[in-house]
């Protein structure tokens, strides 16, 4: 079964904001075995929805459009449908009411006519209750196809899916499983990973599938297999992972579905009575940023200094201006203070520090663009590793806190 997603709004073809809901619909469709196969955006214009819902029912049996449901007279999507469908709208009572008692309760402004408006809907659709806001989703049957519309508001957009499309879908189709599981991997670029596997990838099944997915410093996995018998598919993915850790055993860090790698470094550091602390140049704060978006970092996280300028390192972390003198800023000896330094300062059992020349000038050092020192200091002493990652600054930035995550999964694991 084949699903199409239809994006509707100016906003997203001219750049103002990301179609994030997209990426949440195919998601939540694949659990279900609904497979998609396109993603369109377009504009807030009658000739280009019809002209998209003809060419999608020529595609797909399930049609999801996000956007165009509100009370202004850019919001386009419901009058489409109701002229498409050679319907008319009729004033829907349950939905005035809740649209009633929502400003009542939530919103400082008195309801106008407009935002009553919302309560008419197309009397040949399913209404789908949106709890969250005044946009009614809309559930289409034609022949074997079904429309829906949502809308576009991103929270009030997936409470409808989680809520009401999902379990309607479930219940109009018989569909097969669709199952994905993502290794992830680090420390090996794509090229090097085919080469160790490539055997392995030959002899694969016709209906498991494997694509590869880099992204700077890591590539992820991904086997994926459809089948109507969902014990069976699991356990033939399940064998065709298990060859692969003689092959590669030493780069997979776990499974992107059960956990990602700040989320098992969290458990494992937990788990281990360790606790870190970080001490950032080149990488500006965005190793602290990866750990503390995850709940429950506290329990392990001490904290951390962004040491950007030379003289921060020197007078914050008490590293030696004679060490910066006699290496340079950008230096595996200097990277070792910074970790050593961020350890004792943090009372933590494990500190990392980095520095380097993420460019594109080279700032207090002549070292070369894209060269990064990343430190780690324990119980056992001090290492050091110098990497060459590019000279992209971005690209060399990620790629250095992909390399850290890499590291410290090692030293707990």
């Amino acid at each position: 079964m084949i699903a199409e997603i239809v994006s509707i709004g100016d906003e997203i073809l001219i750049g103002q904001i990301v179609n994030t809901n997209a990426v949440f619909i195919a998601k939540e469709l694949n659990k279900i075995g609904i497979e998609v196969g396109q993603i369109t955006s377009i504009s807030d214009r009658k000739e280009h929805i019809e002209s998209c819902l003809d060419d999608a029912q020529k595609r797909a049996q399930v049609i999801i459009l996000t956007g165009g449901l509100g009370p202004t007279k850019d919001d386009l999507t419901k009058h489409t449908l109701c002229s498409y469908f050679d319907d008319v709208l009729v004033k829907n009572e349950i939905v005035l009411e809740r649209i009633e008692e929502m400003f009542a309760k939530y919103v400082p402004t008195p309801i106008n006519d407009e935002n009553r408006k919302q309560a008419l809907l197309p009397s040949k659709a399913k209404v789908l209750n949106n709890l969250h806001g005044t946009a009614s989703g809309m559930w289409f049957e034609a022949e074997d196809r079904v429309i829906i519309s949502l809308p576009g508001v991103p929270f009030e957009m997936k409470a409808l899916v989680s809520n009401e499309v999902i379990p309607a879908l479930q219940k109009h189709y018989t569909r097969p499983y669709i199952i994905h599981k993502t290794l992830l991997t680090y420390g090996l670029g794509e090229s090097v990973i085919a080469e160790r596997i490539e055997q392995w990838e030959n002899e694969l099944p016709d209906d498991i599938k494997l694509a590869y997915l880099p992204n700077l410093g890591r590539v992820r996995l991904r086997l994926s297999g459809k089948g109507t018998d969902q014990t069976l598919l699991d356990r033939r993915i399940d064998a065709e992972i298990e060859k692969l850790y003689p092959l590669i055993g030493d780069i997979i860090m776990g499974f992107e579905e059960e956990a990602s790698i700040e989320e098992q470094l969290q458990a494992q550091f937990i788990k281990t009575n360790n606790t870190l602390a970080v001490a950032e140049s080149c990488t500006g704060g965005k190793i602290a940023n990866r750990f503390t978006q995850i709940p429950g970092t506290s329990a392990y996280f001490k904290g951390g200094v962004v040491a950007y300028a030379t003289e921060v390192k020197v007078n914050l972390l008490g590293v030696s201006q004679s060490l910066i003198d006699s290496y340079s800023v950008v230096s595996a000896p200097v990277a070792e203070a910074m970790a050593v330094a961020a350890r004792e300062r943090f009372g933590a059992t494990i500190g990392v520090a980095t520095t380097g020349n993420a460019g594109p000038s080279k700032g207090d050092s002549d070292a070369e663009l894209g060269k990064v020192y990343i430190a780690l200091a324990s119980q056992n002493g001090v290492v050091s590793y110098e990497f060459h990652l590019g000279r992209h600054r971005d690209r060399v930035v990620e790629k250095a806190v992909h390399k850290v995550m890499e590291l410290l999964h090692k030293e707990v694991f």
